[in-house]
């Protein structure tokens, strides 16, 4: 998603590709024994594969608000200013022909609304738990409603500060009333997925904005398990100790931790507001096709398996979840992670399934100078959707993220609008 994103989006999608291309793009970025710890892929079949019609398909964009990364622009702002920056990214969404906004409306373990479990969000007034006046959550799903769009709301489950100092949180804050439930790692706080009472508060605090407002779908982005930081260790060893008898090991058991946080929410979602989506967007690559047989044909360093604990093309298999939006944030022709491959590879793991599948897209990239050619190619994102159009698993694409959507800083929104968007949107839930 260096920008800030969902961890930053964009150093993330950089570093789970360390060590694999050349120093300078370097510096640019179960319930156990289920699908993904073997068997056969689930997902092979020969049946002819049909063009997608065009209309119908889901057109989303990101509006990150964590460190203040797309909204509001800066903390502190009054209310009717961040109304005002609010409903200029809907309407920049109409404009731009599409049918969906992904909020962020949970960062860093605080809340868009008057949460009973967590603090006002510190993005919103600069200060966490200072109420900032108004509703954002509430708002977005009004006003995205009267626009014809949907409104997803986008949480991250155990992220809790981009810092390690908990005395910087709002002295109420859940974090600070158990600090058992807090694992500091690489520069940053996270709830500890292996606690049963970490899993169900999480819960909780997600699907309270669920109960409270009419939105779309609960969509999660790709922090499960942090992304491996060298040198470090996630300290997870008394719940290993405390919870993990059944299992071979740690990563059988880590993964069995976010599988069953999957399988809850879902589960929950559906009790609590029937109709509701439940959509990931995690990191592209499930494993490199080197490390699984039923991998991709890729050499990423960051592997959603093994170093996320995150079993993500189970969950497509199998159901759990009713889309995933992969973040494809690499250009055609990448080497080490190429859209051109791993684009089919996540239709055949959709293909069969209940899951739909949408692509992300990495329009933060375009035009960036500190990105390879590909990405300085005011066509280059025009050609993901006309080579995911070859596979009909492929149900839409979501862009990363706001801000650029806006900005178009070398017309590569535009272009695709032109190309691909040349009508007004439908409802996504047509797809």
């Amino acid at each position: 998603m260096g920008r800030m994103s969902r961890r930053g989006f964009a150093t993330a999608a950089a570093v789970g590709l360390s060590g694999l291309v050349t120093a300078g793009l370097t510096a640019a970025a179960r319930i156990s024994g289920g699908d993904g710890s073997g068997g056969g892929s689930g997902g092979d079949d020969s049946r002819p594969r049909k063009r997608r019609a065009p209309g119908g398909e889901l057109r989303g964009m990101w509006v990150a608000t964590v460190a203040n990364r797309d909204w509001p622009s800066k903390p502190g702002l009054t209310a009717a200013q961040q109304r005002t920056e609010l409903l200029a990214h809907l309407d920049q969404a109409v404009a731009r022909r599409l049918n969906a906004v992904i909020f962020q409306v949970r960062p860093t373990a605080d809340a868009l609304w008057p949460s009973p479990y967590e603090p006002w969000a510190q993005c919103l007034t600069g200060v966490q738990g200072k109420a900032p006046g108004w509703d954002p959550l509430g708002t977005a799903v009004k006003e995205a409603h009267a626009r014809g769009l949907e409104l997803h709301a986008w949480f991250n489950p155990y992220r809790i500060a981009n810092h390690t100092d908990p005395t910087k949180l709002v002295a109420s804050h859940p974090a600070r009333k158990h600090p058992d439930w807090v694992v500091p790692y690489g520069g940053k706080l996270y709830y500890n997925p292996g606690l049963p009472e970490v899993r169900t508060f999480v819960q909780d605090a997600m699907l309270d904005a669920v109960e409270k407002y009419a939105v779309d779908a609960v969509h999660w982005d790709d922090y499960f398990y942090p992304y491996p930081v060298a040198g470090q260790v996630f300290d997870d060893d008394d719940a290993f100790a405390a919870h993990g008898d059944d299992f071979a090991d740690r990563a059988a058991w880590r993964r069995d931790n976010i599988d069953r946080l999957v399988l809850e929410t879902a589960a929950r979602i559906k009790k609590v507001r029937p109709g509701t989506k439940f959509g990931v967007s995690p990191f592209g690559v499930w494993r490199n096709a080197t490390t699984d047989s039923r991998g991709s044909d890729t050499r990423a360093g960051v592997q959603t398996y093994d170093d996320l604990h995150a079993d993500t093309r189970k969950w497509v298999r199998q159901g759990w979840i009713d889309y995933i939006v992969p973040q494809l944030y690499w250009n055609i022709g990448f080497a080490a992670a190429d859209y051109a491959k791993l684009v089919p590879w996540w239709a055949e793991t959709a293909r069969g399934s209940s899951t739909k599948l949408y692509v992300g897209e990495a329009l933060y990239k375009a035009g960036d100078p500190a990105q390879p050619a590909a990405w300085q190619d005011v066509a280059e994102l025009s050609r993901h959707l006309t080579l995911a159009r070859n596979h009909p698993e492929v149900r839409g694409h979501v862009f990363f993220s706001a801000r650029e959507v806006a900005a178009d800083s070398i017309g590569a929104m535009a272009r695709v609008v032109a190309d691909h968007y040349k009508q007004p949107a439908k409802p996504a839930r047509r797809t």
